[in-house]
């Protein structure tokens, strides 16, 4: 059984390369997989190993750099490992939202812990907003939550703009945000502090901390989330969940979504079928053969990029 954690933490680091080459060297002897990103405003990422000893002596190297010892730190596991290689990378921002002038690391929300979630949720005067994109909202969320409807967090500033709330919606109402691992929805809250929100609160730990805290027989969710790696969804006891991914579109697809004429394994899905050309389908199954070959040998094969939001 692998052991998987998503990681993340808002703090200035003034040498993000000093930083990224510490961390990929140490990761790398410890045979960890995943992504990591490093950018001045803090890290994100997603890792795994095959034991839990591995899994925190990773976790302790990282806490114990310069602003980074409250790390943000969700556990769950897999069967299988659930990445194919490690990879350590520059950003400009760890998570993007398109504004430098939104910097958690001066003024966010106030964190709400998964035990005080469902109080907050239940008020009347809460309007609860998933700050994930429209794929991630489709398969599970939040009971009356908002959908922004969005394709990329980058989206998600101008669909505040859109939303006609008033003045005494931004002095009186709670916004509650929430997202996969926290670190969205705590840069999003920044941005509703800086649009004049008062009342703005994040998950802490995110969705995944709440299913790791809160018992299922008292949970507002519903369905199950995604995850940005090859489980591609969780249920609330964080076991792999019921999705497969497209390959062509790496979006997540049901087992009925794979009876569609329009599904072809590794190249499209009744998603993206109709978006992608000859040329890109033939392209794919290429890849999908590699991917097979690969199979037979017992060798991994180096697939799409990974993407981190958490």
């Amino acid at each position: 059984m692998y052991k998987v954690v998503a990681l993340y933490k808002f703090s200035k680091i003034l040498d993000p390369l000093k930083i990224h080459n510490s961390i990929r060297a140490k990761l790398k002897s410890l045979s960890i997989y995943g992504t990591i990103l490093v950018g001045e405003e803090g890290i994100n990422g997603t890792i795994s190993a095959d034991s839990k000893s591995t899994i925190d002596n990773a976790i302790k190297f990282i806490s114990k750099l310069e602003g980074f010892n409250n790390l943000d730190v969700k556990h769950s596991s897999s069967e299988k490992n659930p990445f194919v290689r490690l990879k350590v990378k520059l950003k400009k921002e760890i998570v993007t939202i398109g504004d430098t002038s939104i910097d958690p690391t001066k003024a966010v929300g106030e964190y709400v812990n998964p035990v005080d979630w469902n109080d907050l949720i239940d008020n009347k005067d809460t309007i609860i907003i998933d700050t994930r994109n429209n794929y991630e909202y489709s398969i599970g969320t939040f009971k009356k939550s908002l959908n922004p409807k969005t394709t990329k967090f980058r989206e998600f500033p101008k669909w505040i703009k859109k939303q006609k709330f008033t003045k005494e919606d931004k002095k009186n109402k709670n916004i509650a945000m929430f997202c996969t691992g926290g670190i969205r929805c705590e840069k999003a809250s920044s941005l509703m502090k800086e649009q004049g929100f008062e009342n703005v609160f994040h998950l802490k730990g995110g969705i995944l901390k709440y299913f790791e805290e809160i018992p299922e027989a008292h949970t507002r969710w519903q369905g199950e989330c995604f995850v940005f790696d090859d489980r591609v969804s969780v249920k609330h006891d964080l076991s792999e969940g019921s999705y497969d991914m497209c390959h062509g579109c790496r979006m997540p697809i049901t087992e009925d979504d794979k009876l569609s004429a329009k599904y072809i394994r590794g190249v499209a899905c009744p998603d993206c079928f109709d978006k992608t050309t000859e040329k890109q389908k033939s392209r794919y199954m290429s890849r999908q053969k590699q991917v097979e070959l690969a199979k037979s040998r017992n060798q991994k094969h180096i697939g799409p990029k990974d993407e981190v939001l958490n």
